[in-house]
Parts: structure tokens; C-alpha cells; sequence
């Protein structure tokens, strides 16, 4: 009788098959693939993040004495106190005004169109320097300010000077540049919502502001909080300029330090770059749950958050040394 095909086996093949353990698949131990670029890649660059932790440690000329004496002096507090208003009050301000320049360019009207990309054009192009310095000399051009009718007599006239303090001509210039860069951002979140989601609400025949508030600008929120608090980030940064105009900030407390204390520059140097990280690391705290909050019926689940990450690496770690131990 013939044998079937692959059922003979030779007598050197036999003892190989006779001493193979009969292990089941679920018991043996997958070997994972073998990556040596990676360790070497990782272990250079643990090497390197040791060096500079060592060099910012060990070097004398960050004095970070003095750098804890600084840290939380009341200048510098009240610099960070004026740091803050400023980006709150423009970014709000801000905020608002891109909306309003994003619906212009979107509108039917030609002139309002036409007026919202001149008005983006012109501060996208324009340094934020430029614009604070041209607000704190714009009493040499107009002296006084007036309500009334265009063309026609004033009702009510305002002194220029007393006005625009150091306080309300950074606020105005940061928002009037802000607002530019908003726009833009809130016109891309716009576009980025399905035109079905548009011709739904029109079907329905709601007005076209419930449909923007309650339907549109609420899934355009996904696309605009990520590139606005990126924005917002610059635009804390961006408070330093606020010294020209003769506002002591954050960068102007501590550069008006430096200049009367010059053996402590690089520690105040470094007292206003930790102030700006924690300010920056609030705020993209603040963009993950807001991104997470909007995430909601767009993704089957939530991503998790930071605390829930850690659980979970602690019960897959506390899991694998439980299998490695059973074995």
C-alpha cells in the first residue's frame, strides 16, 4: 500500500521529532523582534539629557541661589501678575475678533469679505513690535478721540493721552494681532465640518445663528482648540514685547532687575524661563481636557488621561512580572 504523501519520515529526522517537547502554543514565551538601532539611538540620547542636567547642575554661572532668592520676590510676582492679565484679556479679545473676521470671510457680502482678508493680510505681515510701538506714539497723530456722527459734528470728545494707558495699549495691540492669526484658525475649524452637517441644519430650516451656535462652531471647536492654544502659547510669549511700551511684565520685571543687579542676569534669565514653562504647561493641561471634552461622539472611546495612563502601565507591569515569576 502506498503511504500518503509526507508521511515518510527518514531515520535522521526521527530522534529530532521524538525529542520535541509537546508544549502548547499558549505556554511558550513569544521572543520579541530584536531592535539594536533603537537601544543604541535611546542610550545616546539618555546620555546626552544626563549631560545637560549635569552641566545645569554642577556650572557655577547659573547661581541657582540666587536664582531661589528671585524666584518668588514680589517683583517678580507682580510681573507675572501683569504677564497674565494681558494674555487673558487678549486672548479673549482676541478670540472674539477672529470670529467675527472669519464669519466676514465667509459671508456673501463682497465688502466684508474684501475687509477681513486686508485686515488678516495687514497683521500677519506686520512685526508685533511694529504695531505696540505705532499704538504707544498714535496720540502724535490723533490727539483726541470723538463720538457723533460720521462726517458731522462730535457728541463726545476723549483726551487721547489719558486713555491709551501702558495697560490698554498692550492689551489692544496683542488683540488687534491675535485676532488676525484667529482668524484664520477659526475659519480653517469651520470648513473642516462636513457640508452635510450644513445642509441638515438648512433642512430643518433652523436660523442660521442657532445653526452655527448649536451645530457648526460646536464640532468646529475639535479643529480650532488644538491650533488656538498653540496661539494662546505664543501669544503668552509674546507678552514680553510688552516692555517697549513701558509695561513691567514678567520679562520687564526681570530685565529691569537684571539692569540694576547685572552679576544676577542669568539667574533672573532663568527665574522667567521657568515662569513661562509652568504657564505654557497650564495651558496645554487645560487644551488636553478641553480636546477631550470635544472628543465626545466623535470617538468610540475617550483618550485616556495622564492618571489613567499611569494605572494602566502599573497593572500591565505589575502583569507581566506575575508571568514572569510563574514561569
Amino acid at each position: 500500500m502506498s503511504e500518503p504523501p509526507g508521511a515518510a519520515v527518514s531515520l535522521a529526522e526521527a530522534p529530532a521529532i521524538a525529542d520535541t517537547p509537546s508544549k502548547p502554543l499558549s505556554a511558550q514565551r513569544v521572543q520579541p523582534l530584536r531592535r539594536p538601532g533603537r537601544w543604541i539611538v535611546t542610550a545616546a540620547v539618555l546620555v546626552l539629557v544626563a549631560q545637560i542636567l549635569h552641566g545645569l547642575v554642577t556650572n557655577p554661572f547659573y547661581q541657582w541661589d540666587r536664582f531661589r532668592y528671585w524666584f518668588l520676590r514680589p517683583t517678580v510676582l507682580d510681573g507675572l501678575l501683569v504677564t497674565l492679565e494681558v494674555a487673558a484679556l487678549s486672548a479673549v479679545l482676541g478670540l472674539l475678533g477672529g470670529i467675527l473676521l472669519a464669519l466676514a470671510r465667509l459671508s456673501g457680502s463682497l465688502v466684508l469679505r474684501a475687509v477681513s482678508w486686508t485686515y488678516t493680510w495687514l497683521f500677519r505681515s506686520v512685526p508685533l513690535i511694529v504695531v505696540l510701538i505705532f499704538l504707544y506714539n498714535f496720540s502724535a497723530l490723533y490727539r483726541t478721540l470723538s463720538l457723533g456722527v460720521p462726517f458731522g459734528p462730535a457728541f463726545v470728545t476723549f483726551d487721547e493721552s489719558r486713555l491709551a494707558t501702558d495697560m490698554t495699549i498692550a492689551v489692544i495691540g496683542l488683540s488687534l494681532n491675535e485676532a488676525a492669526y484667529a482668524a484664520e484658525v477659526v475659519r480653517g475649524g469651520i470648513l473642516s465640518v462636513d457640508q452635510g452637517q450644513h445642509e441638515a441644519a438648512a433642512a430643518l430650516g433652523l436660523p442660521k445663528g442657532y445653526q452655527f451656535r448649536r451645530i457648526v462652531f460646536p464640532q468646529a471647536l475639535r479643529s480650532i482648540t488644538p491650533n488656538y492654544v498653540n496661539q494662546l502659547i505664543g501669544l503668552i510669549k509674546s507678552t514680553s514685547l510688552v516692555f517697549y511700551v513701558s509695561l513691567l511684565d514678567l520679562f520687564g520685571a526681570v530685565q529691569s532687575m537684571g539692569s540694576t543687579y547685572p552679576g544676577d542676569v542669568v539667574p533672573l534669565l532663568m527665574v522667567a524661563t521657568v515662569w513661562y514653562l509652568i504657564l505654557t504647561s497650564a495651558v496645554s493641561v487645560v487644551q488636553f481636557y478641553v480636546e477631550r471634552h470635544y472628543a465626545r461622539g466623535a470617538t468610540r472611546t475617550l483618550p485616556p488621561t495622564p492618571l489613567q495612563k499611569a494605572r494602566a502601565g502599573l497593572a500591565g507591569l505589575r502583569a507581566r512580572l506575575s508571568r514572569e515569576a510563574a514561569v
